[in-house]
């Protein structure tokens, strides 16, 4: 890849890896409008690495908060707001972590066409649409349920299908849910973590397996330029959610899907 190609690619990832629009939409674009070849599996890690580490250090006062309660408290029949906040992320994270790993190759090979993204993003948007739009909006983060907790789970295990976007399905959940913008946005991240770090660990798994040749300077570029969008998607995002809603995001993917069926059908 040329640094122009590591730089654009490394930004989308940061970028959509958080906002409700869908990655796998926006890194399939270059290569149907532009015939970008395929950026491969040490890029991939690579940017994995980068948008884990912005979201980890921007909640870091969370994390150390909610590990510190977990191990004082979580085994405790006296839960704390902290602790039971961190059993959530870890019970939120199973059902995609198992879905994940007995469906990712058959997803792979069978669930990557244009149409089938365009289809999810459109669908997934008009439904983040109407969570936003119908949604109470009163619970906040600590009142969060096991119930709640569940239904996130299972929604984000749907966002291996292309297109429906992690972030975006979370936060439709959520606000179905009841909960408040940030509070829905708030717990999609902390929901992130340990699936980006999964989903990373896997990547590098197959990339040492296939024993790939390794541009060290385009995997630099490409986890510093991620970090960088990322970081500044997450401060910016949860800024401004609650004034602007989810509408724009909305609109955004409704043209985006409509931009690769226009490519699909042309």
């Amino acid at each position: 890849m040329t640094i122009y190609e590591i730089i654009i690619l490394a930004i989308i990832q940061g970028l959509t890896e958080f906002l409700p629009i869908s990655s796998s939409a926006h890194l399939i674009l270059p290569e149907e409008i532009l015939g970008w070849s395929s950026h491969g599996l040490a890029f991939d890690v690579a940017v994995h690495v980068g948008s884990l580490l912005a979201v980890m250090i921007y909640f870091r006062h969370d994390i150390i908060r909610l590990i510190a309660a977990w191990f004082s408290s979580g085994f405790s029949s006296q839960q704390t707001v902290d602790s039971r906040l961190a059993w959530w992320v870890i019970i939120g994270t199973i059902p995609a972590g198992l879905f994940g790993f007995l469906m990712k190759d058959w997803i792979e090979l069978n669930a990557r066409s244009a149409l089938l993204i365009a289809t999810t993003t459109i669908v997934f948007g008009l439904l983040l649409w109407y969570a936003d739009a119908k949604a109470t909006q009163r619970k906040q983060l600590d009142k969060i349920t096991f119930k709640d907790t569940i239904v996130i789970g299972i929604a984000q295990a749907m966002a291996i299908i292309p297109g429906t976007s992690r972030s975006g399905v979370t936060m439709t959940a959520g606000l179905m849910l009841g909960l408040d913008r940030e509070s829905a946005a708030r717990f999609s991240f902390l929901l992130s973590m340990p699936i980006i770090l999964a989903a990373g660990l896997f990547s590098t798994l197959d990339l040492v397996q296939a024993e790939q040749a390794v541009e060290w300077s385009a995997l630099l570029y490409g986890a510093g330029f991620s970090f960088v969008a990322a970081y500044l998607c997450i401060h910016l995002f949860l800024s401004w959610i609650s004034r602007i809603g989810m509408l724009p995001f909305v609109i955004y993917r409704l043209i985006l899907g409509g931009i690769l069926l226009v490519f699909v059908f042309a």
